[in-house]
């Protein structure tokens, strides 16, 4: 499979939030159209809408492109991302990484899209 996380990276440099770059980059893998995929991840912004509270959506466009027929398969490459994601950012939470609780930041938005992207790739081989 050739690599399509500089295409996340684009998506988000143009207006697309976290969830929406990497889920709408790898939408044909799930069987899912673009428009349909952009939608649905929308309220997935900045921490969930908006709120900085939640996990980054760049993980959670991740795990909407795994989905499959079979959960536990779905389970265990959700979590093999959410983990890889946690140990190299340290935290998978928006305002962490965004430095808003300790006014460091861990991981720019852009980064954390390449890293959600590239993870989601090493689960679809």
């Amino acid at each position: 499979m050739q690599t399509k996380v500089n295409e996340a990276a684009q998506r988000k440099k143009c207006g697309y939030n976290c969830a929406q770059a990497v889920a709408c980059t790898y939408c044909d893998m799930a069987g899912i159209d673009e428009e349909t995929v952009k939608n649905l991840t929308q309220g997935f912004a900045v921490g969930m809408g908006g709120s900085t509270e939640a996990t980054c959506g760049a993980i959670i466009g991740a795990v909407n492109v795994l989905i499959n027929k079979d959960a536990s398969k779905t389970m265990l490459g959700s979590r093999r991302i959410i983990n890889r994601f946690k140990e190299q950012n340290g935290t998978v939470i928006c305002k962490e990484l965004k430095g808003l609780t300790d006014g460091v930041v861990k991981r720019e938005c852009i980064d954390c899209v390449k890293d959600a992207a590239s993870f989601l790739e090493d689960e679809l081989k």
